[in-house]
């Protein structure tokens, strides 16, 4: 089985999505399949440091990097185009990852051209929130272009039952299949000491430390999270709040000012993006972990503060209602009044919310390793490659 996985971009500041990605095919291809990702070299305002129109062998899958010309963040690539028509027969399935970016287009285009079926996943960006935020330039590129595309996919990958419940009115063709995201196991057998991060930020010492894991976007809901911490604060005022995440697009003085009007600017640490042992170590270090989000596909976050065995508060906006049904997170509705209200609740009872933050870790290593993502999504693959496989014998047989 040969698949290859088209996303826009890999770069870090766009988050869970492009980590995903590189998670899920490193795991498929661990198990004996032949993955090979193409992409563009975007990062942002800026770009990779990597080779271009060249094969980059990773740990069990291979990479291209594509250059691209930014177009109100549409990212096209004549280079990769033209690589797509040219090579794309040469694999099984094609996996598509998000919409509203020019790369997957041509995509969609060869791969009809040239009779390969694919599976498309939006990563939460068919949500109603995210389809109202700029629809202006969303409406007509979503019906004349990226729709038709949609269509003709052999399945579209949703992150979560919700997901898959609340873009049932945009009428779409295609089959939905629902596959999550998921987490390393081993990442979370051993936190590193905490004190690694309150070395790099001293002010988080002796604190009772709330983390928001994610990019500064304004689907994430700080506007949301500034007046609910500032009303825990009053309560608990040795609360500090830890804003951890990229900025990359120029979102940050907005969001900080939302701390600033609530009054608690001073009880927020903004630490920009945390990667490897520093974000395990800000993990170790917190107390609870919170996201106020408008719209997710499928947080990658949420799943890293659970299996941390954090007790979380997550929106319904977060899309994983799994959690509420297994008490292992305080789900809220998108709104200020009950976000603090379920911090002040645990911030309240200390043995109640160590008891949610165990339940949440047994329920992520039980259910959402990327080992069990990648057999599921291994076996889409396949009954996809054989659906196709039995038409084609069928038409044959016909002629």
């Amino acid at each position: 089985m040969r698949i290859l996985i088209v996303i826009p971009a890999l770069g870090n500041v766009y988050g869970g999505p492009s980590k995903s990605v590189v998670e899920l095919a490193a795991t498929i291809g661990k198990i004996g399949i032949s993955v090979d990702i193409v992409t563009t070299n975007a990062n942002g305002s800026n770009v990779l440091d990597v080779n271009l129109f060249t094969w980059i062998q990773e740990k069990n899958y291979r990479i291209q990097y594509f250059s691209y010309c930014d177009f109100l963040d549409y990212k096209i690539s004549w280079s990769l185009t033209r690589w797509l028509f040219q090579n794309v027969s040469d694999y099984d399935l094609v996996h598509t990852n998000a919409i509203f970016s020019y790369p997957v287009l041509p995509a969609y285009w060869a791969c009809k051209n040239y009779n390969i079926p694919y599976i498309a996943t939006p990563h939460g960006m068919l949500e109603p929130w995210a389809l109202a935020y700029k629809s202006g330039k969303k409406k007509l590129y979503f019906n004349f272009l990226e729709k038709p595309g949609l269509e003709k996919a052999s399945a579209i990958q949703m992150l979560a039952s919700s997901e898959a419940e609340r873009i049932k009115a945009l009428n779409l063709k295609s089959p939905l299949v629902i596959v999550p995201n998921g987490i390393h196991k081993k990442d979370f057998e051993s936190l590193p000491s905490p004190d690694i991060f309150y070395q790099k930020f001293p002010e988080t010492r002796n604190k009772t430390l709330i983390i928001f894991l994610g990019r500064i976007d304004p689907k994430k809901g700080l506007d949301l999270l500034a007046p609910a911490f500032a009303k825990a604060h009053r309560e608990f005022p040795d609360t500090h709040l830890i804003v951890a995440g990229p900025d990359n697009t120029g979102f940050l003085p907005a969001a900080e000012n939302y701390f600033i009007e609530a009054g608690c600017k001073n009880a927020v640490t903004f630490t920009g993006m945390l990667t490897g042992e520093m974000k395990y170590a800000a993990l170790a270090a917190a107390n609870i972990y919170v996201a106020p989000s408008y719209s997710e596909g499928f947080s990658m976050s949420v799943l890293e503060g659970m299996a941390a065995g954090l007790p979380c508060v997550i929106t319904t906006g977060c899309n994983f209602p799994e959690a509420g049904m297994a008490n292992a997170a305080s789900i809220v509705d998108i709104d200020v009044e009950q976000i603090a209200d379920a911090l002040i609740q645990l911030l309240q009872d200390y043995q109640a919310a160590k008891k949610m933050g165990d339940r949440a870790r047994q329920f992520i290593l039980e259910n959402y390793t990327w080992d069990s993502i990648a057999s599921k999504m291994v076996s889409v693959y396949q009954d996809i490659i054989n659906d196709r496989r039995m038409r084609n014998t069928n038409v044959r047989e016909k002629q």
